[in-house]
């Protein structure tokens, strides 16, 4: 295939996926093509757009995750059009980011591995919402009586935090000030950890 036609049909799959879009996933999808192109060649034509997109000019820029290639918007100018979305962000507990802190950096670790570094009981509602969230995933358990359950990320998670491995995840010494982990995270110190607080002292006798 022609480079610039393959540079637009990549451009082109990648836009109108609902997620993110591997190589292989990429090379697959022209394999039925009479001169289905290379891997090389596609990782080429990714190249390239990721560079057409650094220009000052364009709103958009292609991105690569954990689970492939996406397109989003820039940060410069996503203000500017934050109010296509009626629903505000989703925000979230000090004490849940500090719980997916711990899971990312030390995983696998178990419920009350978390509770033993943070000093308190850890909210089966912060459990929950990690799962739902897809987030965190159970991949194991510790062969240890009880058998607690060992918790880890998921590429779900990195496709998130913008990462596409763990290797990316910034240095513990840089998320000594929680509140600058993701801005569109939106931390409601004010609202929410009262409740949560509260929460962990009725079921800190539970556990996985």
């Amino acid at each position: 295939m022609e480079q610039n036609r393959l540079q637009a049909a990549v451009e082109a799959a990648i836009f109108a996926a609902d997620k993110p879009l591997s190589l292989d996933q990429l090379h697959k999808l022209f394999e039925n093509e009479t001169d289905c192109p290379a891997k090389p060649d596609i990782n080429a034509a990714l190249n390239a757009i990721t560079d057409a997109c650094q220009t000052d000019n364009r709103g958009v820029e292609l991105k690569q995750v954990a689970s492939g290639w996406r397109f989003q918007v820039k940060e410069t100018v996503a203000p500017a059009i934050g109010g296509l979305w009626e629903e505000k962000p989703q925000k979230y507990s000090r004490a849940l980011l500090e719980t997916l802190a711990l899971i990312a950096y030390r995983q696998p670790i178990t419920r009350g591995d978390i509770e033993q570094v943070r000093g308190v009981s850890v909210s089966s509602h912060i459990i929950k919402t990690l799962l739902e969230r897809d987030w965190v995933q159970v991949v194991g358990h510790r062969e240890v009586p009880g058998r607690p359950a060992l918790y880890a990320t998921t590429k779900a998670f990195l496709d998130y935090f913008n990462l596409k491995s763990l290797d990316e995840l910034p240095s513990l010494k840089e998320l000594a000030d929680l509140d600058a982990i993701n801005p569109p995270l939106e931390l409601d110190d004010a609202n929410q950890p009262q409740a949560e607080t509260a929460d962990e002292q009725t079921e800190s006798g539970e556990h996985d």
